[in-house]
């Protein structure tokens, strides 16, 4: 290691902590520079610090010699680093960081916006398509982006092309043409222009660099083998109680967990704006980084897809199926404060919140139960033209379900979801949709709150009736999956 990079001691603070105060540091950036000397991984994602003197920006943990603090800037997102004329280091490669656990559960329309435009919304619908599901003008949706994350909605988009884009041309065979549109870009001229602008290389040259262990996944990644994926998460995962939930509710036809515990697959069909898809993705973690930095490791997937388009909307639903872009650090911090959950995050630290590949879908299984649910699929489901194993349907979307079977609560549910009474997309305000799925007959405040919890991604709900402590909140979901893991408490659902 380079004398001019040793690591200082650790910084043991929450994610937010150098982004909201002056904890560690005389001034917030100060914060943030001791999170870049001592090369902190837990906070990936959470800001992004750029080199004056080269022109490149990074993520927090780069391995590179650390920087003189006066050439250093710091940015909320990748997408303000470009902006401002970086281009991302070809060695720490910030732009594959776990998201920012900020976006992941702020309720307010920037969290939401953002959202969003992970799933895709910008690049299907433009920005005036995700100003109306937001509920403002485009041009308050761009001056709250801008003022909070140092940029609107059409660079946030870029950026997350850009990425799309090296994905595909590091880890797979395609041309470079299919790989243009694929991404989302409009043109091969706007594709070549951005991957020059943000990574100093053209495709070509970009595919030439990848590591080798893209190379050897490019040998393999064709159309029909699927595209390799690594899941990046922040921190210690626990993935044995989240594939024991993801086990526990498989619906045949649309899901299955197979393997044994520890090194189970989970796969599924996912239904996408373009076509359709099926994941694989496997229960043992990756490889997590050097000990005492706080890195984290990632899951390893597969993605089948129809049409590449869909490929950031999937990933995007994916890590809010497995809660990737969570801050394992600001939640155990705080349920380990609790005498009664101590132990219990002591032996499961980074324990996480699942959420759900399809809200709707998950709204209508927790009202019917898996039983039902399997009902369902096998009646109305969409079967897929190329079935995989036990993989033969996709969930039956709403508005199928409320012309075939529009009474009781179930169809009533899913007039709701196909006429937008009820929203459950990224972008939903998560108490308007709470009213108004109560306002649904037969949903009862219990079923809402496993909607809440799950399709919304809300980690502060307890289910109505239950008595907690408020030392857990924010983080009253995970409270209660530290419960779960350990028997102590059983949802009946």
């Amino acid at each position: 290691m380079s004398d001019f990079r040793q690591p200082g001691p650790p910084v043991w603070r929450r994610l937010d902590s150098v982004t909201q105060t002056a904890e560690y540091g005389t001034t917030r950036d100060d914060g943030r520079y001791e999170a870049v000397r001592s090369r902190d991984a837990r906070f990936d994602g959470a800001f992004f610090f750029a080199v004056e003197t080269t022109g490149i920006y990074c993520r927090p943990s780069c391995p590179a010699v650390t920087p003189k603090r006066r050439n250093v800037r710091f940015f909320a997102t990748a997408a303000a680093a470009q902006g401002s004329g970086f281009r991302a280091c070809r060695r720490c490669r910030p732009d594959a960081v776990p998201g920012s656990a900020d976006w992941n559960v702020r309720a307010d329309v920037v969290g939401r916006a953002m959202r969003l435009i992970g799933d895709g919304v910008v690049d299907r619908e433009g920005v005036a398509g995700l100003a109306g599901r937001l509920g403002y003008s485009a041009r308050q949706v761009q001056r709250q982006l801008t003022a909070e994350v140092g940029a609107g909605p059409v660079a946030l988009a870029r950026a997350q092309r850009a990425h799309t884009a090296r994905v595909l041309l590091q880890t797979t065979g395609l041309p470079v043409t299919e790989i243009a549109f694929a991404s989302g870009f409009a043109s091969v001229r706007q594709f070549n222009d951005t991957i020059r602008a943000v990574y100093a290389a053209t495709p070509s040259e970009l595919r030439a660099a990848a590591p080798a262990r893209d190379r050897a996944a490019r040998r393999t990644a064709t159309p029909s083998a699927g595209v390799p994926l690594r899941l990046a998460h922040r921190g210690p995962y626990q993935p044995g109680p989240v594939f024991d939930l993801l086990q526990r509710e498989a619906v045949a036809g649309v899901e299955e967990v197979t393997g044994a515990s520890g090194r189970r697959v989970y796969r599924r069909t996912l239904r996408l704006p373009y076509g359709t898809g099926i994941v694989a993705v496997q229960e043992r973690p990756g490889r997590p980084g050097r000990p005492g930095t706080g890195s984290g490791g990632w899951l390893e997937a597969r993605l089948h897809l129809t049409d590449l388009r869909d490929l950031t909307t999937s990933v995007q639903r994916l890590r809010r199926l497995f809660d990737l872009d969570a801050d394992p650090y600001a939640v155990d911090e705080r349920l380990g404060a609790d005498p009664r959950l101590a132990p219990l995050v002591a032996a499961r630290p980074g324990l996480r919140s699942p959420g759900t590949a399809d809200p709707d879908e998950l709204a209508v299984r927790a009202l019917v139960g898996r039983a039902e649910a399997e009902r369902l699929v096998q009646r109305y489901g969409k079967a897929l033209d190329a079935p995989c194993g036990t993989l033969t349907h996709l969930f039956p979307e709403p508005a199928v379900l409320a012309k075939a079977a529009p009474d009781g609560p179930p169809g009533a549910l899913a007039a709701a979801l196909a006429d937008g009474v009820v929203r459950l997309d990224p972008g939903a305000d998560r108490d308007d949709a709470e009213r108004a799925l109560l306002a649904v007959p037969g949903l009862d405040a219990r079923t809402v709150a496993v909607v809440r919890t799950r399709a919304l991604g809300d980690p502060d709900v307890a289910p109505p009736g239950l008595a907690v402590p408020d030392i857990w909140r924010p983080w009253r979901s995970y409270a209660l999956n530290h419960l779960r893991a350990a028997g102590e408490w059983e949802n009946d659902r």
